[in-house]
């Protein structure tokens, strides 16, 4: 483990990057205002699984490669920004049907494939994967009994956990904004529409510059 004094740095480190929002937060308010507050619940809760899977390979040894390769970087950035894209396509081109998938109370999409998407969305994180393989090592209690991959296993479940709450809270609050637009069936189109923009942008943005988590 970790000392107190290095947990408490990398908590306070990772605090401060993971409430501005970025990549993360804003694809998963986008999905909430596209789709609803479900569907943002379920994205969120697949990025996080990414995120995991990606911290996992990280402490055995990926994150050197990632950080080493230029190539590798920007294939996986490249990746992340490509399906972000798509899935902004989709949700702008659905945007007509979600004043009928609210009336009926069918939300778009199977939980499986939505936990699907965020899954493929966190684990494709550039940003994610430099956070986790440059900096997080930084933490590590080179004094510490314990090995330091079970050191950044832990420090990586300590982000996790505080990127989980807050991206939480984000759903949540814009699932609740998107219910009182779709009170009305031209508000919810336009919702509908700006979160698939919102998508697109966002991965946009990631492929030119990579630069927010």
């Amino acid at each position: 483990m970790p000392s107190a004094h290095h947990l408490l740095a990398f908590a306070i480190t990772a605090f401060i990057i993971i409430v501005v929002p970025g990549p993360s937060v804003l694809f998963i308010v986008g999905r909430a205002l596209a789709v609803g507050r479900r569907e943002a619940v379920l994205t969120m809760v697949g990025n996080t699984l990414g995120a995991a899977v990606m911290l996992v390979l990280i402490a055995l040894g990926l994150g050197t490669l990632i950080a080493a390769s230029a190539i590798a970087l920007t294939v996986v950035k490249l990746g992340g920004a490509a399906y972000l894209i798509y899935l902004g396509v989709q949700a702008f081109r659905s945007r007509k049907s979600l004043a009928e998938a609210l009336a009926s109370g069918v939300k778009p999409g199977s939980s499986r494939k939505t936990v699907r998407q965020g899954f493929l969305v966190g684990v494709t994180n550039a940003k994610t994967a430099v956070f986790f393989a440059a900096v997080l090592p930084q933490f590590v209690d080179k004094g510490a009994s314990s090995p330091a991959w079970g050191q950044i296993l832990v420090l990586g479940l300590i982000f996790i956990l505080i990127a989980l709450c807050s991206d939480s809270v984000w759903a949540v609050v814009a699932g609740t904004a998107r219910e009182w637009f779709a009170r009305s069936p031209r508000r919810l189109e336009l919702v509908g529409g700006t979160g698939g923009l919102m998508i697109i942008g966002l991965g946009a943005s990631i492929a030119v510059t990579g630069s927010k988590e």
